[in-house]
């Protein structure tokens, strides 16, 4: 039921749907509201944050009936402003959702529950959480009020943590009498002022009441909240945040030196220490027991992270190899152009064009790995640096910045509900401050399905979360931790473990039960509401016809309903006009509310708690459901759009300062692996950082890893060495990105070059001319106080030319939140020094400021399906479009502008995920990878056109990634060669002679050493380094040609690819087999290019031995040469053989068929077109 007045310029239309009659009442609200325009922007309906509120604004628009109907609106409604003042009101019934029960039924709210909310005793974290927001194209912003049962009680409340005078709800901050009565801290401080100082429970007098005005005075060094932007000129200066008593110390003062004392120091005073620390010991290596003062802060001024170097006994000889392996390539390579061979200088030349471009991109893909290098983080250092007490932050409340985790999802079937909610409850109970994280799940499907399963992961989340803080549990991922195969009770000393673990499997087990429950639950609800629907509607025809029979049949649309009754604004099954995948509104719901910045401990374990949690910290992470607009003759850019939306949400609801992607099947390993990566970020230099990238991980692989999956040889040896230079490449998940560098910034000193080789800094002045040479691109800087640029570089002005709407659009919000990221993801004062690019410490250890339906709504316009047209979004801001790999796009303009990276390779792995073990599937994979490596080769994005700012060998290492693909056509050539020669008799030399053998031998050693110094300072084995070897041939005649062929296509003649989501392997329930897709032949076109060559090379074999012992003359040396080389193709091509042959060797018929067709063919071609010599005329049949 909805109530508006007949007024404008509201930015949110409540709609709300009707309760279940159960007895109990709805609650309702009632709330009247002003109406005050706050919009400047033309595709936003709000204008400016300005100061939150939590009241909603009405709409330009009336509610067409009294159901909760909803109304279209034009965008140029939406530009129409008013000055008018007007009091809106409206009533919402929130009702018991989510839950899997038809509801017809509908109550309305009492008198007496709309007065309590008019008194304000409504909690807006509730509301917010239960009530989804939709807009976009066409269509106002509403949001629809649908849960209650999934709003939890106040954590505070359900612990007794408030304040037990009537009247007040507020926390208890701690007990301040001994009869145990609750207080807070407002009413505690009235007590004494206006209450004789006694307790309002026993009457009796406070104790030390001086130490508690103490703490008052106290309260009032801790860092104040960053101050607002102001929305119609922002500020150049971010306001430093200081505290009151430091103000009058000086920065070389040692406060923590004195905040120590000592036992049995009194007969020495402060003119030594004693050895023992305590003046009793006996004596040091000297024997007079005494020593320097140990230095308390020395922990805080130690690095967060070390750069550890390659041993010099394994990198020394390994680039010396590639110098002499080099020198042999050139030596052999001139050999053979100076020695043709003249009785087949057709095979001469092609084996000769293969060798050259063989040598190139053995080069291209050596070099970056000349400086390899580990890293080291120290999480104890960033404890004590980042959440220990100090003087600016008395109470030790964390200083570390936020992080928004983004998981995306785009098909529930493909993609299953539960694989995505196992990797949302490892972001919600990760190690990190609770109100410091948000997590943001975009479903670029905008299935009910997804957002279902969501919302039983957050009502499991606050049994799940608790008991891994309690007992310390990993991995986080409840589906990993209760099927690992281990002694789950090692390290465990908590007697209540076994039995709340035992309670927890029971209640996820049940959760597993719901969410796989859900897809049926929603087609039988669906088709009772259409039922109802149906009937209502003939009822309605017959009313209209005077009960007479209707000759046309009622059309009813076949929707997806929500659980109370309503429409669900996203995607429905049945694919209807602004209900379809590529045609919904975009959708936004807070599941979990932002927590407070205070600890909330739970209660005992009982009915509604399954485990104890009077000791453990039970707020959750903030979590939000987003699904952007999506409208026909929008290009949605795919995984790249959905990234940019999150950005834009993510920026005006949370703000985190650093963004981690995730894929919805890659979850968090290490629960610490977030402090990890901010080691990174926040250590010194660290301001100079965009991304910090793990390595991926994956489970669920067969034992021999047949296809190469887990491709250790890229993620551990190629990113390692590429660490040494500029920074490792991003590679789509398990990546913490800093904010500003999204949004195109250049990083601060952008003129610092470190070398060619990444060992050597020079300052360079990048001086050039700005209407020839500079690019745009690379040269917009974020100058928050002016020191980011030189003169000559600070080209662009001040800030307010730089946050034009023309590269974010016109949110206002969103402009003004820029800012603040980038002063919170800044380095420490003690790091940078005063008057740099710093922030003080304890500036962040502040609360957060709360959500409100205002702000949703702001964020709901800026996920529009038209928000990011005429701005840069996609070109030079967030993730770039135009290529299937975005990420490595987005990665390449990152160092393109300057910026490092680094690669964080933990103890723990970081993150896990899934990867397709079938063969088809594996090479579409390697297939899309390849394709946008085409695309990158003929875009802008070619290393060849980087700027200065990339070092030289990062800029080899980007055009190899480029370039890879284009070997696939030599390598089909080169691996059908062996075959022609022992067809032909012939070989690529004239005679296998001892110079030929040499250079063979030379060669073939080199690479052998040097592939076992990479395992030996890589980590990798033999095998893994052999199965990588393998997979390259068989992608390289599969995959890899296909996409040279598509990207050329699209290239040249516009072509557009599409490519299919892979699919992600659910969970294996118990008995099934975990590797059973390993043995599934799929057929596909890819499979005939490696097939072929697999039956020729075969066939050449038989022809070549037979033709040599039976020939008067045999050649020996040129059927050794041909029958090695062919035997060493069909070794690479093994795996791919025997995934044609299913699990019990049984090869299917279409592969036969395909095989000896062609082989037949080619075979037949090659004898028509070179018969062999020496042919007897017995041989050959004539017509009478």
């Amino acid at each position: 039921m909805v109530k508006s007045a007949a007024c404008s310029s509201s930015p949110v239309t409540i709609t709300v749907s009707p309760c279940k009659g159960s007895g109990d009442r709805s609650l309702g609200l009632t709330s009247p509201i002003p109406r005050a325009s706050v919009s400047n922007n033309l595709n936003s309906p709000l204008s400016s944050r300005g100061p939150r509120r939590s009241s909603l604004s009405g709409g330009n628009r009336r509610s067409s009936g009294g159901e909760g109907r909803y109304c279209s609106m034009s965008v140029e409604d939406l530009t129409a402003e008013t000055n008018s003042e007007c009091v809106l009101s409206y009533t919402v019934h929130i009702p018991p959702t989510p839950d899997h029960q038809t509801v017809f039924a509908s109550q309305e709210s009492s008198m007496a529950e709309e007065d309590e909310i008019l008194k304000g005793n409504l909690h807006n974290k509730g509301f917010l959480s239960g009530t989804i927001f939709t807009g976009g194209f066409k269509s106002v912003t509403r949001g629809h009020v649908i849960d209650c049962s999934m709003d939890r009680a106040d954590p505070g409340k359900k612990s007794g943590q408030i304040c037990w005078l009537k009247g007040c709800d507020e926390k208890v901050v701690h007990g301040r009498c001994e009869c145990g009565f609750r207080i807070c801290r407002d009413c505690y401080f009235d007590c004494i002022t206006s209450g004789g100082g006694k307790c309002p429970g026993c009457k009796e007098p406070y104790k030390d009441i001086n130490d508690d005005q103490d703490t008052e005075e106290e309260d009032e060094d801790e860092a104040k909240p960053l101050p607002q932007m102001a929305d119609s000129k922002l500020d150049k200066r971010i306001s430093v945040v200081k505290s009151f008593k430091a103000q009058n110390q000086t920065g070389d003062f040692d406060h923590t030196r004195w905040l120590f004392e000592t036992k049995g120091t009194y007969g020495y005073g402060n003119a030594v220490w004693p050895k023992d620390g305590y003046g009793i010991g006996s004596g040091g290596s000297n024997g007079n027991g005494y020593e320097q003062p140990p230095e308390f802060g020395e922990r805080s001024k130690r690095p967060l992270t070390r750069k550890v170097s390659v041993s010099a006994a394994i990198i020394s000889p390994y680039r010396l190899l590639i110098a002499l392996r080099l020198v042999a390539l050139g030596l052999f390579l001139t050999w053979r152009i100076r020695h043709p061979n003249r009785e087949a200088m057709w095979l001469w030349g092609m084996s000769t064009t293969c060798e050259l471009w063989f040598a190139l991109s053995w080069l291209l893909d050596q070099l970056p790995k000349l400086c390899p290098v580990n890293r080291i983080t120290d999480l104890d250092v960033l404890k004590e640096r980042f959440e220990s007490p100090n003087l600016r932050n008395p109470k030790g409340r964390s200083d570390l910045p936020g992080i928004d985790v983004f998981v995306s999802t785009a098909d529930p079937e493909k993609e299953p509900p539960l694989v995505t909610a196992n990797t949302i409850l490892s972001i919600l109970a990760v190690d990190y401050p609770v109100e410091k994280v948000a997590c943001y799940l975009s479903d670029d499907g905008g299935a009910l399905l997804t957002f279902e399963a969501l919302a039983q992961t957050a009502s499991f989340a606050s049994t799940w979360v608790p008991f891994c803080r309690k007992h310390n549990i990993e991995p986080r991922n409840p589906e990993a931790y209760f099927a690992q195969k281990r002694n789950f009770l090692k390290n465990k000393v908590r007697l209540d473990f076994v039995r709340e673990r035992r309670r927890v499997k029971r209640e996820y087990d049940e959760f597993k039960v719901r969410v796989n429950s859900l897809p049926e639950a929603i087609r039988r609800r669906s088709d009772a509401y259409n039922v109802h629907e149906e009937l209502r509607a003939k009822k309605k025809q017959m009313e209209m016809m005077m009960g007479t029979n209707p000759v046309e049949t009622v059309k009813v649309p076949k929707a997806t309903w929500m659980s109370d009754g309503s429409h669900w604004p996203g995607t429905w099954s049945s694919g209807e006009i602004d209900n379809s995948r590529g045609d919904h509104a975009g959708i936004i719901q807070a599941m979990l509310a932002p927590p407070n910045a205070e600890l909330v401990y739970g209660a005992e374990a009982d009915a509604d708690n399954l485990i104890d949690t009077t000791e453990v910290d039970i707020r959750l992470p903030m979590l939000v459901y987003v699904s952007r607009e999506k409208r026909p003759g929008y290009d949605h850019n795919k995984k790249a759009g959905a990234m940019n939306a999150l950005v834009r949400t993510s920026a005006i609801m949370s703000n985190g300062p650093f963004i981690l992607n995730l894929d919805c099947d890659h979850y968090i390993y290490n629960s610490m692996a977030l402090r990890e990566g901010m080691c990174f970020m926040l250590d010194r230099g660290g301001d100079r950082i965009s991304y910090v990238q793990f390595p991926q991980r994956f489970e669920g692989i067969d034992p021999n890893d047949r296809y190469a999956n887990h491709n250790t040889v890229f993620f551990d040896v190629s990113m390692r060495a590429l660490d040494g230079l500029q920074g490792p490449m991003y590679v789509g998940t398990g990546c913490i990105f800093r904010r500003t560098a999204l949004y195109g910034f250049s990083p601060p000193r952008a003129t610092e070059h470190h070398g060619w080789l990444g060992r050597r800094k020079v300052k360079l002045s990048l001086r050039q001319s700005k209407a020839t040479t500079k690019k745009k691109d690379d040269e917009i800087s974020l100058p928050m106080n002016g020191e980011y640029n030189n003169e000559e570089d600070n080209d662009d002005g001040d800030i307010e030319s730089l946050l034009l709407p023309k590269r974010f659009g016109n949110s206002n919000s969103f402009v003004a939140s820029i800012p603040v990221a980038e002063y919170q993801g800044r380095l420490l004062q003690d790091l940078q020094g005063k008057g740099k690019n710093s922030r003080p410490a304890g500036s962040l250890a502040v609360p957060r400021e709360p959500l409100d339906a205002a702000t949703v709504a702001e964020a709901i316009s800026v996920i529009s399906c038209f928000y990011e047209d005429k701005t840069e979004w996609g070109k030079r801001v967030g993730w770039i479009y135009g290529s299937v790999t975005e990420d490595v796009v987005t990665g390449y303009r990152m160092h393109n502008r300057g910026w490092r990276s680094i690669y964080c390779v933990t103890k723990r792995d970081a993150f896990r995920g899934t990867a397709p073990i079938n063969l088809t599937d594996r090479l579409h994979q390697v297939l899309r990878w390849a394709t946008g490596s085409v695309e990158i080769f003929f875009s802008r994005n070619n290393a060849m056109f980087a700027t200065r700012r990339m070092k030289f060998l990062q800029r080899v290492a980007y055009f190899n990634v480029g370039m890879y693909p284009f070997t696939s056509l030599f390598l089909i050539v080169y691996c059908i060669l062996p075959a022609v020669s022992l067809f032909s008799g012939q070989f690529i030399v004239q005679s296998l002679d001892i110079t030929f053998l040499i250079f063979l031998l030379a060669i073939t050693l080199t690479l052998c050493m040097l592939s076992l110094l990479e395992v030996k300072w890589s980590g990798i084995t033999l095998h893994e380094w052999w199965r990588n070897e393998q997979f390259w041939v068989i992608g390289g005649t599969s995959a890899h040609p296909a996409a040279v062929l598509q990207g050329l296509l699209k290239v040249i003649a516009g072509v557009d690819i599409s490519f299919t989501l892979t699919s992600k392997s659910s969970t294996p329930e118990d008995g099934d087999d975990e590797f059973a897709d390993l043995y599934v032949v799929k057929w596909s076109f890819l499979m005939v290019p490696p097939l072929t060559i697999m039956m020729v090379n075969m066939i050449a074999i038989a022809v070549g031995v037979a033709r040599t012992l039976y020939s008067p003359f045999p050649q020996w040396s040129k059927l050794v040469g041909g029958v090695f080389f062919s035997f060493w193709v069909l070794v690479h091509l093994y795996p791919f053989a025997k995934g044609l042959m299913g699990r019990r060797g049984k090869v299917p018929t279409i592969v036969f068929v395909w095989s000896g067709l062609l082989s037949i063919i080619v075979s037949l071609l090659w004898v028509y077109i070179n018969p062999p010599s020496g042919r007897q005329d017995f041989m050959q049949f004539q017509f009478p």
